[in-house]
């Protein structure tokens, strides 16, 4: 089981947004709030060519510090999302492999791990560090299954945005959407998500007829 986090474990897309907005001020740049919410999850280089696309290379480096630092000072309202705990602890139970298949940065890894307080049943992670260009590249899922030693036909992908559903179909990975992002369940399936559930509470609640289900009775 491939999990991104941001948005799909934690609670943490519109901190993000709120990060980014204070940022894009900082350095004059004018981006309405919503642009910037409809590229959360998205590679964080992609993220400025496609917000910023007229800053310098300088310029886009100064936008990822203040984001980074502005985003630091809200950590303290990350919160995991419903059933998040829960339905790590349930699949790594049925014996699948839990895998943390994220791009985030190793420093907002390192708090949104911490806010999930789940790394006991934690296999395997991946981070920015990981690849050059992430979601919707399909390489932090390939990385993910590399390390997890599993072939695509024996692992589901859980994310929230269309990036995690675009990356895990490049890399033929069945994915579920879950809507805790704030992305619409249509934009979800038309990204290639096989099924999408409210939040994770509602996929632990509907386990068994979800393609991890399925993977679980395919041996």
């Amino acid at each position: 089981m491939l999990f991104d986090v941001d948005g799909t474990l934690v609670d943490s897309n519109y901190l993000h947004v709120h990060a980014w907005i204070q940022a894009f001020r900082a350095e004059g740049v004018p981006v309405e709030a919503w642009r910037i919410h409809r590229c959360i999850g998205m590679d964080g280089t992609t993220l400025l060519h496609t917000l910023a696309g007229d800053a310098d290379d300088d310029g886009r480096e100064q936008l990822k510090e203040r984001h980074s630092a502005f985003y630091k000072e809200s950590a303290h309202l990350l919160t995991p999302l419903p059933g998040a705990r829960e339905l790590l602890r349930r699949v790594a139970e049925l014996g699948l492999q839990v895998v943390l298949a994220t791009s985030a940065p190793e420093d907002e890894l390192a708090l949104l791990r911490r806010v999930l307080d789940c790394d006991d049943v934690v296999s395997e992670v991946t981070s920015s560090q990981d690849v050059d260009t992430a979601k919707p590249k399909p390489d932090i899922v390939e990385v993910a299954l590399e390390r997890a030693g599993v072939t695509k036909t024996g692992a589901v992908f859980v994310g929230d945005a269309v990036w995690d559903c675009e990356a895990a179909r490049r890399a033929d990975v069945t994915s579920i959407g879950v809507l805790s992002g704030g992305v619409s369940r249509g934009e979800l399936t038309e990204a290639g998500a096989a099924a999408v559930f409210e939040n994770a509470a509602e996929l632990l609640a509907e386990l068994d007829s979800t393609p991890i289900g399925k993977l679980l009775a395919s041996g």
